[in-house]
């Protein structure tokens, strides 16, 4: 059965349900995370149940000098992808059908939590993005809506205004898709040169140094756990001539206590080196942040935790992230 294209929320309720519906939401553009996204959708939604993508550029969420007017509109490709990877129905409404009486005087605003890193640089975005996603929910009326965790911080406040809100609809967030070479898979990388995609590529590598020193100190905290007397054990080493062996002691005892500190670090350089290259990479922000508000997180904080990252290659402005836990083999006695 070929995926319906419909235009109208008329013709999308005009449908028959028979389980349940489960909605992504794209600017269109489709890739492979999209594609991602729709089949996660199509297992939750069963095979007696509804997937539907969203296909709508949304202009509430794009700021003065971005780019609303030359994001790649690719509708026949976006059926396509969206079919193959198990859609029912593409919903492609015009601005009239979403905003019928023009640009709403009535928005929903993201509160605290989207003044911060994306809702500094963009200011009025996440207002944009969570009133299009209100609306598109009252418009496809699913069960359950599925996004992409590449954008971490619109995740974070669309369960947020979902949970205050009391939509009664389930959110799924999906990990990040990244192309062969660990670029986090957008539908602006297409913009880049390939030039500009080499100095991009900055983004992820500050992430995965970030992740590896992060999973080198989780050993150390695991370490100190194991034996709490460090400090301890690292003096008598010391008195007995094992200098290597007292120096590890001593290591796993300073260096649990700064593991946010040492992850930041390890990415930030990676970063500052790739401000040299040609062409060099602009850095808007490197945060490591508590997913529940978006704000940084202190260096004795143990949970989930989001290490984010947001630059500008050429006049392209990507975003990247990565989930880390800290303090997930016990904090050190």
């Amino acid at each position: 059965m070929s995926t319906a294209l419909l235009r109208t929320a008329g013709e999308l309720h005009a449908r028959v349900r028979h389980g349940r519906r489960a909605v992504v939401m794209t600017m269109g553009a489709l890739h492979e995370g999209h594609a991602t996204l729709v089949r996660a959708a199509r297992e939750i939604a069963g095979p007696d149940g509804e997937v539907v993508v969203t296909v709508f550029v949304n202009p509430l969420q794009f700021g003065a000098g971005e780019d609303l007017d030359r994001y790649p509109r690719t509708l026949d490709a976006d059926l396509k992808i969206a079919e193959q990877a198990g859609a029912d129905a593409v919903f492609a409404p015009s601005a009239d059908e979403v905003y019928p009486g023009g640009r709403p005087q009535v928005r929903v605003t993201a509160g605290p939590m989207g003044t911060l890193l994306e809702g500094a640089s963009r200011p009025g975005h996440f207002d944009g993005v969570l009133t299009v996603v209100a609306k598109l929910l009252h418009l496809t009326r699913p069960d359950v809506a599925l996004f992409g965790q590449k954008d971490a911080q619109q995740l974070a406040v669309i369960r947020r205004m979902v949970r205050d809100l009391n939509f009664g609809i389930e959110i799924v967030g999906v990990p990040t898709v990244r192309e062969p070479d660990g670029l986090a898979m957008s539908s602006r990388n297409r913009y880049l040169s390939a030039d500009e995609r080499r100095t991009a590529l900055a983004l992820s590598r500050a992430l995965f140094a970030g992740r590896d020193r992060h999973a080198a100190q989780e050993a150390l905290r695991a370490r100190a756990r194991e034996v709490p007397s460090t400090r301890a054990r690292a003096e008598a080493l010391s008195a007995i001539g094992e200098s290597r062996a007292a120096a590890d002691a001593h290591a796993v005892a300073k260096a649990v206590p700064n593991a946010a500190a040492a992850v930041r670090a390890a990415a930030r350089q990676v970063l500052d080196d790739a401000v040299h290259h040609d062409p060099p990479l602009a850095l808007d922000y490197l945060a490591l942040v508590d997913p529940s508000d978006f704000t940084e997180i202190d260096d004795d904080f143990t949970g989930e935790a989001v290490l984010a990252v947001a630059a500008r290659v050429g006049t392209t402005r990507l975003i990247d992230n990565l989930p880390l836990t800290f303090g997930s083999f016990g904090a050190a006695s």
